[in-house]
């Protein structure tokens, strides 16, 4: 086999294994967000996002660590190996899967972008003081509706309507600047950008959906007590603010595009339960357990041992892989 087949016989194939173990985790992450439509784990954000982008981590991991690395230490350069059909096809599907995902990412930044040119044309800079000072640029624009909304992940921006710096309290409108700090510190528009472009046969699944809105839900709550939830002044002051504008502004639902909204994640009941529960936590904690960290050791010093069998048994996997093919 010439070098440039060897190689083009390497991508063909790294292309289908990633499809097939997409396949593979998407229904598997499908059945389990069906078992755990009710659970609400530690660090609940985390743990749905994880499952949102799981397969495309996985997919890239195995490919990446495993069957490439098989590939260039066991498959002879000198085997002849005639063009298949099925592989080919199964490449191309993984292909044009990769392109949509990425056209899915690039639709959503530029409707976003194109959402904070329009915000612009008429905003102007919010006055901060002490009592509703934000570490990012906040503006002020026209609108009907009481909407604040968090756009952008290089140079995040601040809108907030003029609507609802009129209908909130000095102390409300600090609490909600307060949220949507919450959610620039996690990070949360580059997740819903990550979510929106993970290339995956999930997102043709309606559990793609469901797990993306537990996830939207679960980052209000996370923002809610990273605002500011340790005080119970703001978490009232906060609870208040969810009242009104829920009121005045209905539930569309999370955003496909990296920008964070007050009401985006919707349960605005559950939200104002708990943050009016003096019982409730008021910040994730972050724990670290010994036993953590000793099976997270123990785990990787076996990862090293068995690298070397698993490499060859991906390659016994991929040569019969090809051999079932039809």
């Amino acid at each position: 086999m010439t070098v440039p087949a060897y190689v083009a016989h390497g991508v063909t194939l790294a292309f289908a294994w990633f499809l097939l173990v997409n396949v593979l985790v998407s229904s598997l992450v499908a059945f389990a967000g069906t078992k755990c439509a009710n659970v609400q784990p530690t660090g609940a954000a985390r743990f749905w996002f994880a499952m949102r982008v799981s397969p495309a981590v996985v997919s890239a991991i195995f490919v990446a660590a495993l069957f490439l690395p098989s590939y260039w230490k066991y498959e002879p350069r000198d085997a002849v190996e005639g063009f298949d059909v099925t592989l080919a096809a199964l490449a191309f599907a993984a292909v044009v899967m990769l392109a949509c995902a990425c056209a899915r990412g690039a639709c959503a930044w530029w409707q976003a972008s194109r959402r904070v040119r329009v915000w612009m044309r008429g905003a102007r800079s919010l006055a901060s003081d002490g009592s509703r000072a934000s570490p990012i640029p906040a503006f002020e624009i026209d609108g009907p509706m009481p909407m604040m909304a968090l756009a952008g992940i290089v140079r995040p921006r601040l809108f907030v309507a003029r609507a609802l710096v009129g209908t909130l309290t000095e102390d409300e409108l600090a609490a909600t600047v307060a949220h949507e700090t919450g959610h620039w510190r996690a990070w949360d528009n580059l997740k819903r950008l990550a979510m929106r472009s993970a290339p995956d046969v999930l997102f043709l699944m309606p559990a793609a959906r469901r797990i993306e809105r537990r996830w939207a839900s679960a980052a209000e709550h996370s923002a809610d007590r990273i605002g500011d939830g340790a005080n119970p002044t703001a978490r009232c002051a906060l609870a208040s603010a969810l009242v009104k504008v829920a009121r005045l502004m209905p539930d569309e639902g999370p955003m496909r595009e990296p920008i964070s909204t007050l009401v985006g994640g919707g349960e605005i009941a559950s939200r104002v339960e708990r943050l009016l529960d003096d019982h409730a936590p008021a910040r994730e904690r972050r724990r670290r357990p010994i036993g953590r960290v000793a099976l997270t050791v123990i785990g990787a010093n076996l990862a090293v041992v068995a690298y070397g069998p698993l490499l060859h048994a991906v390659h016994d996997a991929t040569e019969m892989l090809v051999r079932s093919l039809p």
